[in-house]
């Protein structure tokens, strides 16, 4: 029994970490400037700010997404990203909004 109750807190907190149906109210708004972007992951697209900041777009690349033409898009211009809360209000690097001005680039609101 001593044994299983670690197991089972792991568990709970890895799976309590994954990002699922998020929406504008469990995210927060940042806006960054995209100084470079990335491969990253498991085809994650990865955004990197002016300082030592990334976020990412989980499978991006799996969705339709382009390196080459986001670099077009959006690389030195200041973006609107919204980032997935954790459990907790802890806010993770998961981008679940990108938006260029008015434009959304990539979404995963419904």
């Amino acid at each position: 029994m001593r044994k299983l109750i670690p197991f089972i807190l792991f568990i709970f907190l890895c799976t309590s970490c994954v990002v699922q149906n998020t929406t504008p109210e469990n995210t927060v708004k940042l806006n960054i400037t995209v100084t470079k972007i990335t491969e990253g992951g498991v085809k994650d697209i990865v955004f990197h700010d002016s300082g030592s900041d990334y976020y990412y777009i989980n499978r991006g690349l799996e969705n339709g997404l382009n390196l080459d033409s986001l670099n077009a898009k959006v690389l030195n211009k200041t973006v609107t990203l919204h980032l997935a809360k954790l459990i907790g209000g802890v806010t993770s690097e998961h981008i679940s909004q990108l938006a260029l001005g008015d434009e959304i680039i990539y979404t995963e609101f419904k």
